[in-house]
């Protein structure tokens, strides 16, 4: 095996269920040692894709490789993958260092050996001292480590986690993005991961494939996704995005075609709006202003027919507070305007 040589190739993977097509002809490469994302809504066939890669779905058409070695036809048992669900299915009868030890068990491996293992893939979730203890004695994030120890002491070249944080709070689940990301790091395993959480997979990945429709939609890091989007879906579900269609591109940007431009690039103000070449102003009426702690956010209904959100940093440098029915000018740059589809981008409004 060559580092050059992808942990998962799938090529024209493909499943139906029926007359439905859950994944359409998926070809993609995730190199070795990459924190790889899935990210789409409900039904787009990210979830199906990792069934197929675990063994748990038989595919229509398409092969699977695993560092160039063929598993689309082994059973889950015999690929060298594991997977990490959102319940954790952690035994509630074992204590932590056995429910971690029990793959190793299911393998053969002797009580002295397997117990070793266990109690360091329980350090390298940073567990140790909770090996006696039962998993009713844990709290979420615990239990989320702990599947984690327990998926990984058998030694994985792939680790699937299927939405593995979704049952966390808000706060416990940003604590485990941070630990995830060093956990995976420090074992330097593949893992592959599936959510419907766009803010969750630009703060964990090193690449993300957008799903939509059981097709890729986008591959790129978070930040080619996030600043550029290749298309309207990508750009309303990878963040938040104003979206301006053919006729307002042409009545307020001066050309054609379809375009989008974050609310962060974005500012408010009064009169005529920011001096400078490239600098598009557009006048409004302020409709909400949304208070955020960090941030605040402003709807604006512009004359040209378009409802606008700008994000504004709650800073010392913010100017003033924005009530309902103001007049405002909204302005951004030119250059911060991302133009989506491409067919007609380019072309110029009509004289």
């Amino acid at each position: 095996m060559t580092d050059q040589q992808p942990a998962i190739r799938l090529s024209g993977l493909t499943k139906e269920f029926g007359a439905v097509t859950a994944v359409d002809h998926v070809d993609l490469e995730i190199a070795a040692g990459e924190f790889f994302s899935m990210l789409g809504p409900s039904g787009s066939g990210k979830t199906t894709v990792l069934r197929l890669i675990a063994g748990f779905e038989q595919p229509t058409g398409g092969t699977i490789e695993l560092f160039g070695d063929d598993v689309t036809k082994r059973a889950p048992f015999d690929r060298d993958v594991n997977t990490v669900f959102q319940d954790y299915a952690l035994f509630p009868h074992m204590s932590v260092l056995d429910n971690v030890a029990y793959g190793l068990r299911v393998r053969g491996i002797g009580k002295s050996e397997r117990n070793e293992r266990a109690r360091k893939a329980l350090a390298a979730v940073r567990l140790e001292q909770m090996a006696d203890r039962k998993p009713s004695q844990l709290s979420g994030g615990q239990r989320q480590r702990i599947a984690l120890a327990r998926a990984t002491v058998v030694e994985p070249k792939v680790l699937l986690l299927d939405e593995p944080l979704g049952a966390l709070d808000l706060k416990l689940r940003e604590q485990m993005q941070v630990e995830l990301k060093e956990i995976q790091r420090d074992l330097g395993i593949t893992f592959i991961f599936v959510t419907h959480d766009q803010e969750e997979a630009l703060t964990l990945s090193d690449r993300v494939a957008v799903f939509n429709n059981g097709r890729i939609e986008q591959l790129g890091t978070p930040a080619e996704l996030y600043e550029r989007p290749v298309s309207r879906f990508v750009a309303d579900f990878v963040g938040t995005s104003n979206l301006f269609d053919d006729d307002r591109s042409r009545a307020i940007l001066g050309r054609g075609g379809q375009h989008s431009v974050r609310p962060e690039k974005m500012t408010v103000g009064a009169g005529a709006g920011e001096a400078g070449e490239g600098v598009i102003n557009a006048a409004g009426t302020v409709v909400e202003t949304i208070y955020l702690g960090s941030g605040i956010r402003i709807v604006v209904d512009l004359d040209a027919g378009l409802r606008v959100s700008v994000l504004e940093q709650n800073d010392r440098n913010r100017r003033h507070d924005e009530d309902r029915g103001d007049r405002v000018v909204v302005s951004w740059h030119d250059g911060d305007v991302v133009a989506l589809g491409g067919a007609d981008a380019a072309a110029p409004a009509p004289a």
